[in-house]
């Protein structure tokens, strides 16, 4: 898929994740071969109202693009209105959250409250078309819920608005993150529309990547939860979509990766804020190590990159 200027041979894009997807790890996954990222989503409201927390999640580095920032709200005219601070972050493309779960999101008519209304759906993405040269994207789930699994009808009507493409999380609202997974609305989204579709859900190594290719048509995929203490899964993915064979760091080299993930967030948010932060990605490192509970234990309360540093020791030297 040719939609924005990636190298060959990546298969996986970072999805956008509030309180997740922040700066230091989109950097640490494009470096491992994240085809694209998006910025953790921000409230066109936010922006209009000056809100300083929402001018800096629309912040860019080099090291991360293409990387493309999230917007979320119910208006057109407010998606509008947005554009005049959003565009000097020189973001490669621009998303629409349509899918965001999330009751603080869809009371006040964002996120996947949207999916309830396409026509406002069109009129969104339209808003950001015409006043603006660059690719607008959308992200959509499944439908409200099992009554409403409208998917198909909203994405041939962004498509009709002038989107550029479309991520499909094949879930319900209502679902949230509870499975199962549907793959097969994502085949139905790629199969009504002719813009590149983004397949996300449940994608969480080189098999169930190479699932959701074969399943559904799509033309690249979006990793979500699966990326949690787990950076590396795009290297691990575009290995296994190249036939070739991947090697799964060793803990020391885990530990490393995790203290560099720390070390970013506490140069981009200062140490006082960053090591609160880094707190529950190093909680994600630990999966599938001996002693996980006591490590998790131990740095859930740290207080500096110091601590962990000395957290790290003891998890390589229990996890030879």
């Amino acid at each position: 898929m040719k939609i924005f200027p990636f190298q060959e041979n990546e298969y996986a894009s970072l999805a956008p994740m509030a309180g997740v997807a922040d700066r230091a790890f989109r950097e640490i996954c494009v470096a491992y071969g994240a085809a694209l990222c998006t910025c953790e989503m921000v409230s066109v409201k936010g922006i209009q109202y000056g809100d300083r927390k929402s001018h800096l999640l629309m912040a860019l580095a080099e090291a991360e693009r293409p990387a493309g920032i999230q917007l979320f709200g119910a208006s057109p005219e407010d998606f509008k209105q947005a554009l005049k601070d959003v565009l000097p972050n020189h973001p490669d493309f621009l998303d629409v959250n349509m899918g965001c779960p999330a009751q603080k999101v869809v009371k006040n008519g964002g996120g996947s409250a949207l999916m309830k209304d396409p026509d406002k759906c069109g009129k969104i993405v339209e808003a950001l078309v015409h006043n603006t040269d660059l690719p607008v994207t959308v992200k959509i789930r499944k439908g409200w819920d099992d009554t409403q699994t409208n998917a198909v009808q909203v994405a041939k009507i962004c498509e009709e608005a002038g989107a550029f493409a479309i991520t499909v999380h094949g879930r319900t609202r209502a679902q949230m993150y509870a499975p199962p997974v549907d793959l097969s609305i994502i085949r139905q989204v790629k199969q009504a529309v002719r813009i590149p579709v983004i397949g996300n859900g449940d994608v969480t190594d080189g098999a169930s990547a190479r699932k959701m290719y074969e399943e559904t048509g799509c033309d690249l995929i979006a990793v979500g939860r699966g990326a949690l203490g787990r950076p590396w899964v795009f290297a691990e993915i575009n290995a296994y979509m190249r036939g070739e064979v991947f090697q799964e760091p060793s803990t020391a080299e885990k530990a490393e990766i995790m203290l560099r993930h720390a070390a970013l967030i506490c140069r981009y948010k200062g140490e006082r804020i960053g090591i609160r932060e880094a707190r529950k990605h190093a909680i994600w490192y630990t999966k599938g190590l001996r002693g996980k509970a006591s490590l998790r234990n131990a740095m859930a309360s740290i207080s500096s990159l110091e601590e962990l540093k000395q957290i790290a020791e003891r998890m390589v030297k229990d996890n030879p």
